[in-house]
């Protein structure tokens, strides 16, 4: 895997794109600058890989475009040692931008040929989070609760499982709606069974599925 100096200027473009579209957090901005997002994507297209547009990486899936990768970032509000859910690894570039913000990323796949090819990239690229194969509805139990939790896919409903899984004054940041588009949702759980919802646009995400395959 190469990372030459124009895959650098071409980041680097990428970085200030998203940032004029808006983005503030410089953490967020350098991960977007470090991290080499072609080797997300087939080697074939390096040229897609620094534009702002989700571009398909198999299984039906995407890599989300980077702006939205930020936008979704920054509304988690990531704290250095959070303890964060992500449902739907896919190339796991995502996963990546929230390790470079010192969070402690627990990732769900339910596409096993995702799942084992993002598993030894990310290992290759020195990356270690924890990576399970399974239902994102369901969540991981076993490892809540957690401090964010992230959804990645268009849901046409906020997971109950999830919500449970959540610490209290915790954030869930999840894209809700059918296949026209969703509103980004942003949810912080005050107790167990209270909730502050707000909007953050219009989106379109890949749908999230129930059962693994």
């Amino acid at each position: 895997m190469i990372d030459s100096y124009k895959h650098k200027g071409m980041r680097r473009k990428l970085m200030e794109t998203v940032r004029d579209k808006g983005i503030r957090d410089r953490r967020i901005l350098d991960a977007i600058n470090k991290i080499p997002r072609h080797f997300f994507m087939d080697s074939s297209f390096d040229a897609f890989a620094y534009r702002d547009v989700p571009f398909p990486i198999g299984a039906g899936q995407t890599i989300s475009q980077p702006y939205t990768v930020a936008f979704q970032t920054e509304l988690l509000e990531i704290k250095k040692g959070d303890k964060v859910l992500e449902v739907g690894t896919g190339s796991g570039y995502q996963a990546c931008v929230l390790m470079e913000l010192g969070a402690k990323v627990f990732s769900i796949e339910r596409q096993r040929e995702l799942y084992n090819k993002t598993r030894i990239l990310l290992r290759e690229l020195n990356y270690n989070p924890k990576l399970f194969y399974g239902d994102g509805y369901k969540g991981l139990p076993t490892f809540a609760p957690f401090d964010k939790i992230l959804i990645t896919a268009g849901a046409p409903e906020i997971p109950k499982e999830l919500l449970n899984q959540l610490k209290i004054n915790g954030l869930m940041v999840i894209p809700v709606g059918g296949s026209e588009g969703q509103k980004m949702i942003k949810i912080k759980k005050i107790a167990d069974n209270e909730f502050e919802k707000s909007e953050h646009g219009d989106f379109a995400f890949v749908p999230m599925l129930k059962n693994k395959e």
